[in-house]
């Protein structure tokens, strides 16, 4: 069985299945199908599936066309029948990690996705959970449900864990051009992962066992949101002294070793920087450990989006207005530049706050032009992007840029609004106007 998965892989004739059709997933498929694989998509979303087998893609940075020829090429089909699992080769795990409402790990799509591989699970296939997790997952909860049939790992199927490392809207990084660390269950189960993924990425980085990778992953970001958190910091203390910290970063990244730049903002969003940290600190918690630097980092970097609704509250005061009443526009609902990605954007929390204030809100994002249900935020109106017209501008009391959008004119937006809160530095280079920008 070994020995017959290798050389699919390496003739390229083993069947991919990715299970999970994100932002993680899509890119996946992207790599493999553009390197000759034919690869088999699950999601338990009808519409998705449907959109997929159409030729259309609802992710901004992979076009239709893309996966149109995917498609043409027959290299690629989309479903949501689970018991079409057992005709992939090599499954590839790539489903949401949330946190709880308490804030702790949820595994119930990692456990619900291994329990419908558990019922086609066949010998001689490779199983690779993707998802951000917390070191032991892959071993101690995907592990045990696979093999609840009496398959084993190692001996029957294959099993390993490689995190990804999706960027998305960086032009300059895709799927196939980041290296891929892999963490095998054993040596025989390293070896395929490594040798699959080395057929579709630039870079295979193999470690000795899978909770390496795991923790790799929680590394990388829990590193982000620790300096993250600093650089916010600093950020509240700088405005109080009247230093701009976008200023200072920027002249302390001029010198050319010991210092990697990272930039303050409105709060912390996508799915993985808010949220890997808090996988590590309950690890941390059930072997008897408190991770006080994350958990304070995490701290500052929530407490951001009360900061600059603060910030605000104190800048409508100068000009003798009070939030309840006023009508603000956020800037941005995705939670990074250029991207229609809205997972925990920390525009809603701005958005609850203002509207628990009396606000009159309203939003723009070229990106997302109808707000999203979002679970963690059930109380927002369902509103829709409104243009941004000289006169909508002018009819704000406070135009607050949360997401700096390439797309935004910022010179437009500034000279027709009365006030701009600034939380990305994204009017840096306007040169009138500037007594109406204010930085959050």
């Amino acid at each position: 069985m070994f020995e017959e998965l290798k050389q699919a892989i390496r003739g390229k004739t083993a069947r991919v299945g990715i299970i999970g059709l994100g932002y993680v997933g899509l890119p996946l498929i992207d790599a493999f199908t553009s390197k000759g694989f034919r690869c088999l998509g699950f999601d338990v979303d009808p519409w998705k599936v449907n959109e997929l087998n159409a030729g259309r893609s609802y992710i901004k940075h992979l076009t239709s066309e893309r996966v149109a020829g995917w498609i043409a090429a027959d290299r690629f089909e989309a479903t949501a029948d689970m018991s079409r699992l057992a005709e992939a080769d090599a499954l590839l795990i790539c489903v949401p990690t949330p946190l709880s409402d308490s804030r702790d790990p949820d595994l119930s799509y990692v456990e619900g996705t291994a329990e419908s591989i558990a019922k086609t699970l066949r010998k001689g296939q490779l199983v690779v959970l993707e998802s951000t997790t917390h070191p032991t997952t892959t071993r101690d909860n995907v592990q045990p449900i696979l093999e609840r049939g009496g398959l084993r790992a190692g001996e029957d199927f294959f099993l390993a864990y490689s995190p990804e490392r999706e960027d998305p809207g960086n032009p300059n990084y895709s799927a196939a051009s980041i290296p891929k660390v892999v963490g095998g269950h054993d040596p025989r189960s390293l070896e395929l992962a490594a040798d699959l993924y080395s057929q579709a990425v630039v870079k295979v980085i193999p470690v000795s066992q899978m909770e390496v990778a795991e923790a790799c992953k929680i590394l990388e970001n829990t590193y982000r949101a620790v300096n993250i958190a600093l650089v916010n910091e600093l950020k509240m203390l700088f405005d109080r002294m009247g230093i701009d910290v976008w200023e200072v970063v920027d002249a302390a990244k001029t010198k050319p070793f010991g210092f990697q730049a990272f930039y303050p903002g409105p709060g912390l969003g996508g799915h993985c920087i808010p949220i890997d940290p808090f996988y590590l600190t309950w690890l941390a918690r059930k072997h008897g450990m408190a991770t006080r630097f994350i958990e304070l980092a995490g701290e500052i970097n929530a407490r951001m989006p009360e900061y600059v609704v603060s910030r605000l509250g104190e800048f409508l005061n100068d000009a003798a207005k009070p939030i309840r009443g006023s009508k603000v526009c956020v800037l941005g609902l995705a939670y990074k530049k250029d991207v229609d990605d809205p997972r925990e954007s920390p525009s809603f929390v701005l958005m609850e706050l203002l509207l628990q204030r009396g606000a009159v809100l309203s939003y723009n994002d070229p990106h997302v032009p109808r707000m999203p249900k979002m679970r963690h935020h059930p109380s927002l109106p369902e509103l829709t992007s409104q243009a941004l017209t000289p006169q909508f501008l002018a009819e704000q009391d406070c135009v607050l840029i949360a997401t700096d959008h390439t797309a935004y004119d910022c010179e437009f937006i500034v000279k027709h609004s009365k006030m701009v809160l600034d939380t990305r530095n994204a009017t840096k280079n306007v040169e009138t106007g500037r007594e109406k920008i204010f930085k959050a």
